[in-house]
């Protein structure tokens, strides 16, 4: 799975409330431990606190690439949305 995939998944759930910032920056410390190259939106969501949901959220809309929707359905499909 894409990173933009994953990060439209947070996007979502973030906005609708079935996911919360401390599982974002839990999945973006993940990220950077396996990551070939970080990115700065990884370093930016992994150093937010739990309560900075805006900011996790902001930082999540510059990932780049292209979504694969049936992933991401399959994500929310997973969550029950």
């Amino acid at each position: 799975m894409n990173y933009r995939t994953k990060a439209e998944f947070f996007i979502q759930g973030i906005t609708q409330g079935f996911v919360e910032a401390s599982e974002v920056i839990a999945w973006s410390d993940e990220v950077v431990a396996v990551a070939d190259k970080t990115e700065d939106w990884m370093i930016e969501i992994s150093s937010c606190g739990p309560d900075d949901r805006m900011a996790v959220l902001s930082h999540l809309n510059t990932v780049k690439g292209t979504a694969d929707p049936v992933e991401l359905a399959a994500l929310l499909k997973a969550r029950g949305v």
